[in-house]
């Protein structure tokens, strides 16, 4: 039951959390806004590959058998073209500006309130969706080692923050009150919780498949890191702001580095601990 309470605090942390702190972020003037979000997006750039390449892939790795190696390989792949077929078919969105292609083509005519809400409506679902599929996988990390279920979530709540500013302005754009947009956004957010604690239940008796679980949470990351959030950084390209996108990228990768060596050697100790009883 201890693991159970981890995984609702945790998954509590990525996704409650993270759509109050975006609430909060609102509250800043405009000119605020703009400028400390591309910070934020960065800071996510690092976090989220580095708990890819260093936590999930190596942790998923070592669950499985030499000969397995390959389709373990081969489900990151998978899981990569997945997200970019959702992201196509509109449910999986991440949207961190107004410049989305949606919004451009719902903005241009303010008459067209029907085709305005049912945008908002459609990122209320695909976030569910998405927070969802995020408890599964931070369950799976949990499930797996405590450690990697630390430093999953956190990585989770650093790509959330952005995402979820994002969609705040979409429900905004779309005609939603600040309210209504955040009441609906904390709602969907509450899908976290869920996805976190049904996989408790139902992947503690799978073990076999928890490093694929691993490896769709990771390629989740990749994809969001490398196909969303990177390209967002291409937009300004001068080199203080270059310098300062790299600075932010090496502090996430450092953090979720330093947490996962903290969370480890809290993980040690505690064994020690229960030994020396």
């Amino acid at each position: 039951m201890e693991l159970l309470f981890f995984i609702i605090v945790f998954t509590a942390v990525g996704g409650v959390l993270s759509v109050l702190a975006a609430g909060v972020f609102l509250l800043l003037p405009e000119r605020h806004r703009n400028r400390i979000l591309p910070h934020g997006i960065s800071f996510a750039i690092g976090a989220l590959l580095t708990v890819s390449f260093w936590g999930l892939i190596p942790h998923a790795l070592e669950e499985v058998r030499p000969d397995q190696i390959q389709s373990l390989s081969g489900s990151i792949l998978v899981g990569i073209l997945l997200f970019f077929t959702l992201e196509k078919l509109l449910i999986w969105r991440h949207c961190h500006s107004h410049s989305c292609e949606v919004h451009l083509d719902e903005g241009h005519d303010h008459h067209h309130g029907h085709g305005r809400r049912s945008t908002g409506a459609l990122i209320i679902l695909g976030d569910s969706i998405h927070n969802f599929v995020d408890g599964v996988l931070i369950a799976a990390a949990f499930l797996t080692d405590v450690q990697l279920g630390i430093v999953t979530s956190l990585a989770v709540a650093a790509h959330e923050i952005p995402q979820e500013v994002g969609d705040f302005a979409i429900l905004l754009e779309s005609g939603y009150s600040k309210g209504k947009a955040l009441f609906y956004n904390i709602l969907a957010s509450l899908t976290t919780v869920i996805g976190g604690v049904l996989a408790y239940f139902s992947l503690e008796d799978l073990h076999d498949i928890l490093p694929y679980f691993l490896t769709l949470a990771a390629s989740s990351f990749i994809y969001i890191a490398v196909g969303d959030l990177i390209p967002s950084l291409h937009r300004k390209t001068d080199i203080k702001t270059s310098l300062e996108q790299i600075g932010l990228i090496l502090a996430g990768v450092l953090l979720i580095f330093s947490l996962h060596g903290v969370a480890h050697d809290i993980e040690i100790a505690e064994n020690f601990e229960k030994v020396s009883r």
